[in-house]
């Protein structure tokens, strides 16, 4: 301090004053941090959690709190420019207006659309079955494509256009969760590398640097007293099966690949059960809700059965295969580690390609066309006048049962089995005890609705804002669960591998998500009755549209970055770009491994 103080005199006043300015100016900037770290949400809760059962645990919280964030942020993006001025043009708020253009080239029948609106006389439990389906009063409402229906809105002069502002908006919510999740992936990846030591430095790390010290509370102390033993223990499996692996011989080898190859083809077979029956459950659904709808039929509880009908067999499908995966994975021989990913993975793909398998026969359904006048509109226009509509149904229902589902089974079989352990001392009940937390599974189940929710936006623009509501609830019910009425899992994952874990679970959902979106913007025909596209043949060709009224030199200049004489050169830059930084990353790799080799 002394020798800076010396050295402060010999500056000029404007080095001086730099130096006391960007000084306040970090000082400030940690202040602001600091404050804004107490504005954080549920900064308490997830401290507390951490205390208690120790930092796997609060990963998990912590997962959670960042999806309500996020999807808070893609509901504001959405309603800022898709609903906002949908409302302000439509009701003439600041002197606004609006224009509807009505569709050219295109057959009359094919622009009939109908809501299946509530009319006369309404009793409530008619309210309550179109709030848990998505119809009748809130199919008309802003919740849904079908009412965005405004080609411009003017403010005055200024003209707003609706159809190109709401593909953008849907790109752009993609596009931010992309990025988002893959800044977060890669501060966890550099842990993961970190923590992906050899098993010499593993066993130093767990003897020397392995207590957690957020834990206060002595039963979470004796749990990290049984992980750190569990994962001692496991380490010597491994060793031991690795030991084993080496000594097989060619009759063992044979068997083992034998067995998993017979392993592998039930499972198959178990997926191929699950899709066929939710493809069958799907297409019986929309077949009997439109034969109601069309005759009028008001058995409100069997058509609300046969509509929700694809969710039951989706949810007992997530459910059954991943019972039947964890019983068979015991058969494989497989070490302890790779048993876990590869049930985890098992169950994402179960999980993520049953929505996929809900949206293809959807699809086959909205595309069957067996007469000139369905061909001549590119979709069944009889049983889906605005499928985009009926989509977005499908996912809210989703979301609405897979919200009861999370909230059922914690107040009716959690809250009675803590009930029976505590209360009863029959033997085999005590036996069972308390149903543990397991973190990767309840991860599973908030990323399967995510998936739901990036898919759902584009038909159904406020569903975000239900996701939100729903993860913030989930919350507090987890946390109640976690407190009261289970106990935290006997082989508790690591923080910082479970956090790479579950944003590389959800990175992969929101990749699958982008095909059945890329399949309804660019390739299935819009609808011709309802919704912003109904001048355009398919969603994407209001971008060729746009484009078309620019300026020529303006259009000149995108149609050659278009171009192959562009793409080429272009591609073979990131090309080089990427070498450039797989050789850096094998130069920094051996720099690591010389590094702990000096260390051991």
């Amino acid at each position: 301090r002394d020798y800076q103080q010396a050295d402060i005199k010999h500056l000029s006043r404007w080095k001086k004053w730099k130096r006391a300015g960007s000084k306040s100016l970090r000082k400030f900037l940690n202040e602001v941090k600091e404050l804004l770290s107490y504005l954080e949400l549920w900064r308490h809760d997830i401290h507390s959690i951490e205390g208690k059962f120790g930092t796997g645990i609060r990963s998990y919280f912590s997962f959670l709190r960042f999806l309500v964030l996020l999807n808070f942020i893609i509901f504001i993006l959405m309603f800022s420019f898709v609903t906002l001025p949908s409302i302000i043009s439509t009701y003439g708020v600041f002197n606004s207006s609006f224009t509807k253009i009505l569709p050219k080239n295109t057959e009359p029948h094919c622009t009939v659309y109908k809501p299946s609106g509530n009319k006369g006389l309404v009793y409530f439990y008619t309210y309550l079955k179109d709030l848990l389906s998505g119809t009748g009063f809130l199919e008309v409402t802003i919740l849904f494509y079908g009412y965005y229906t405004i080609d411009d809105a003017w403010l005055s002069a200024l003209r707003y256009n609706l159809p190109l502002a709401y593909l953008l908006a849907t790109f752009a919510y993609l596009a931010l969760s992309l990025l988002w999740i893959i800044k977060r992936s890669v501060e966890g990846f550099k842990q993961n590398m970190v923590n992906d030591e050899d098993q010499f430095q593993s066993y130093c790390n767990k003897v020397f640097a392995g207590w957690d010290f957020c834990i206060t509370d002595p039963n979470a102390a004796q749990l990290k007293h049984r992980s750190l033993q569990y994962e001692l223990q496991t380490d010597l499996e491994e060793e031991r099966i690795r030991q084993k692996i080496a000594d097989r011989k060619t009759k063992e080898k044979l068997r083992i690949y034998s067995l998993r190859i017979f392993i592998n083809l039930v499972v198959i077979a178990v997926l191929s059960g699950c899709f066929y029956s939710i493809y069958e459950a799907t297409v019986f659904s929309q077949e009997n809700s439109n034969v109601s709808i069309r005759r009028n039929i008001r058995t409100d509880s069997a058509n609300l059965l046969a509509q929700y009908l694809p969710s039951i067999v989706i949810t007992l499908a997530n459910f059954i295969a991943p019972q039947i995966f964890s019983f068979l994975i015991r058969f494989e021989d497989y070490s302890q580690a790779f048993e876990i990913r590869l049930t985890l993975m098992r169950c994402v793909f179960v999980r993520l390609a049953n929505i996929g398998v809900l949206l293809f026969s959807l699809w086959s359904q909205i595309s069957s066309c067996t007469t000139e006048e369905c061909k001549a509109c590119g979709y069944n226009y009889e049983l889906y006048p605005c499928w985009e509509s009926q989509v977005g149904q499908e996912m809210y229902k989703l979301m609405i049962f897979d919200f009861i589902i999370i909230i059922a089974v914690t107040l009716f079989l959690d809250f009675p089995r803590k009930l029976l352990v505590t209360h009863c001392s029959f033997k085999p009940i005590q036996w069972c005890g308390l149903q543990e937390f397991g973190i990767s599974d309840n991860v599973l189940e908030i990323i399967y609705g995510q998936t739901i929710c990036w898919i759902g936006t584009f038909f159904s623009p406020l569903l975000p804002a239900i996701a939100t509501i729903k993860y913030f609830i989930i919350f507090y019910v987890k946390k109640i669960s976690l407190i009261h009425t289970r106990k935290p899992a006997a082989r508790p994952v690591r923080a910082s591998s479970s956090n790479f874990f579950f944003l590389v679970v959800l990175l992969i959902g929101l990749i699958l998500a982008f095909f059945p979106l890329g399949i309804s913007i660019a390739h299935i025909p819009s609808s011709k009755a309802c919704g912003p596209f109904r001048n355009f043949n398919t969603s994407w060709a209001v971008v060729p549209a746009t484009v078309l009224g620019f300026p020529a030199g303006l259009q000149r200049v995108i149609y050659s970055i278009a171009s192959e004489a562009f793409a080429v050169p272009f591609f073979m830059v990131i090309c080089l770009v990427m070498f450039y930084f797989i050789a850096l990353a094998g130069a920094h790799k051996r720099v690591v491994e010389q590094l702990r080799e000096q260390l051991v």
